[in-house]
């Protein structure tokens, strides 16, 4: 929170403060705009924030997987053919 790192959860925030966090594999940072007086949908509660996360880089796409997904077999195969431990159990 500001960047101050926050060791409770509990910590009290309020409107002009800024919270860096990780949210899955990316980081996002908002800075409070106001409060709410009560818990309430969604959309109302994205108008309280303000979303400061910078765009994604560009990055190349994954290949997208052909055929169906491998098997047990297909995998011991794959990871003997690698070198991958002894491709036997």
């Amino acid at each position: 929170m500001n960047a101050t790192r926050v060791t409770k959860a509990a910590s009290a925030v309020g409107p002009g403060d800024v919270l860096t966090f990780a949210q899955g594999r990316q980081i996002r940072v908002i800075r409070i705009v106001a409060l709410a007086t009560r818990r309430g949908p969604a959309p109302e509660a994205q108008t309280l924030y303000d979303d400061l996360t910078p765009p994604p880089d560009p990055v190349a796409p994954e290949p997208a997987r052909t055929g169906p997904r491998p098997t047990k077999k297909d995998r011991r195969s794959l990871d003997a053919m690698r070198g991958e431990g002894d491709g036997e159990f």
